[in-house]
């Protein structure tokens, strides 16, 4: 067993905000054991990893053994077994780094003690798992949730207790996008199914910004340090043949990087309450600048140790809905590069189907523009169709199924939203309810919520050539 004490300072973290501490693991070992101890306060975090030698500086595409961010202070690795999180298998001799990640550090610095232990003992050395490719034949609209975390990161619950909290939701599709870390794979490449396609994914998670990488079976670097690192992650995701997406941009985690070529923007994470409005601004405001980019939604619901009842904070909320010819993971992929599909408040909300000249959300018409949105279960609220400009048309919902219609000549794109009017005080009480007695990892305060809109339903846009 070896000690390491460091003391790690401010100038550290401005120099770097990750920090190495190398150790050596002679031949033959199978199992790595490592706690770390410090003075943990409000000002005092420090996340925690684990790199073998396989490892370059940034960007790596190796090496990487697993991170907890500030979730744990203590893991293993070993041939055969790892801590959530962690990644199992051959241990190679030769210098392997602790990795520190210095999120919060006080004025006077801190002082971290590690202890290391490599161990001999025979084991097995077990393969990763193997990744499954489930299709569910038929052609038709499929519900899915693309932004959770279970205990391979920062969330309470096992993968098998989300798995069945999606069931409960009657979901088609999961993406399970614990940070910084692809361990969430053993569990979820073999429990997919045609009953609940899991789709890859992981969220790269920083001080200045998340994303999430989808479709991609190997770990992506996240240890971004300049404004400009964000075009190196969209490069290292799409030389794997994976979609970026920006997540959350909005308090209380907005992105602060350079806006990188990203196929995807999160508009819609949690509840409606939390801030989105301000996401989605930022996305018309993309949009009007002649972008391309695919709306999503995800709950970045962390599953609890025990299932949950559904309601406005569980997963699901909201529900990406996505128009597939099958139901297999391709597919799911395809569909939201695309943007073939809408982002809906449940698994049960509003449907909104829009379609311009008769094509497809996500494809390109030529205007002059004949517009119709498909609305279902809204009754009582309002459509608006939106442009560049902003708001063109505000129509009301006559009935649970009903089309609202818009003809001209739309700039840019057309896009249409569900808002809450009939549905309006309901949606707050039951939010209200939802949250007594709570601690959100976001402040919302009534004056917040009495001057905006609530949103029920998103469509993707529908780009518009002169």
């Amino acid at each position: 067993m070896r000690e390491i004490a460091v003391h790690v300072s401010r100038a550290d973290q401005v120099d770097n905000p990750y920090f190495y501490v190398a150790f050596d693991v002679p031949v033959g070992t199978t199992r790595i054991d490592v706690a770390m101890r410090y003075a943990k306060a409000e000002n005092c975090i420090v996340d925690l990893g684990l790199l073998d030698p396989r490892a370059t500086d940034y960007p790596s595409t190796a090496g990487f053994r697993g991170w907890s961010g500030g979730a744990r202070d203590r893991f293993f690795v070993a041939t055969d077994d790892a801590t959530p999180g962690y990644l199992h298998g051959e241990m190679p001799a030769g210098r392997w780094q602790v990795m520190l990640g210095l999120y919060k550090v006080p004025a006077e610095g801190a002082d971290v003690f590690l202890t290391i232990d490599c161990d001999r003992a025979k084991r097995k050395l077990e393969p990763p798992p193997s990744r499954t490719f489930p299709v569910r034949k038929g052609a038709g609209w499929h519900r899915g949730d693309l932004h959770c975390h279970t205990y391979h990161s920062d969330a309470a619950g096992s993968p098998e207790l989300l798995h069945e909290a999606a069931k409960q939701a009657g979901l088609d599709f999961l993406a399970i996008a614990d940070h910084n870390t692809i361990a969430q794979r053993r569990y979820f490449h073999p429990n997919s199914s045609a009953g609940l396609v899991f789709v890859r994914a992981m969220e790269v998670t920083t001080g200045a910004g998340h994303a999430n990488v989808f479709g991609v079976d190997d770990w992506i670097d996240f240890r971004m340090t300049k404004p400009g690192d964000a075009h190196t992650l969209a490069r290292l995701v799409h030389e794997r043949g994976g979609l970026l997406s920006i997540n959350h941009d909005k308090p209380t985690i907005p992105w602060d990087y350079e806006l990188p070529e990203t196929d995807c923007m999160e508009v819609w994470q949690s509840n409606w309450m939390a801030w989105n409005w301000i996401s989605l601004e930022r996305y018309q405001q993309r949009l009007s600048s002649g972008l391309k980019i695919s709306a999503i939604g995800g709950s970045d619901f962390h599953q609890p140790a025990r299932l949950m009842p559904e309601g406005p904070l569980a997963l699901a909320r909201p529900t990406t809905v996505l128009w597939l010819e099958e139901l297999s993971e391709e597919a799911i992929l395809a569909a939201m590069k695309a943007g073939r599909g809408y982002i809906t408040e449940s698994p049960s909300g509003p449907h909104l189907a829009l379609t311009v000249n008769g094509k497809p959300m996500g494809e390109t018409a030529s205007g002059p523009v004949f517009a119709k949105a498909e609305v279902g279960g809204a009754k009582g609220d309002r459509l608006v169709f939106l442009d560049a400009t902003g708001v063109l048309v505000d129509q009301p919902i006559e009935d649970d199924a009903w089309t609202g219609r818009f003809s001209g000549m739309p700039k840019t794109f057309l896009r249409a939203e569900v808002i809450a009017e009939a549905s309006r005080a309901r949606l707050l009480s039951e939010f209200k309810a939802a949250i007594s007695g709570r601690s959100l990892p976001w402040q919302l305060h009534g004056s917040d919520i009495r001057s905006q809109p609530i949103r029920r339903a998103l469509s993707n846009p529908v780009y518009i050539e002169a």
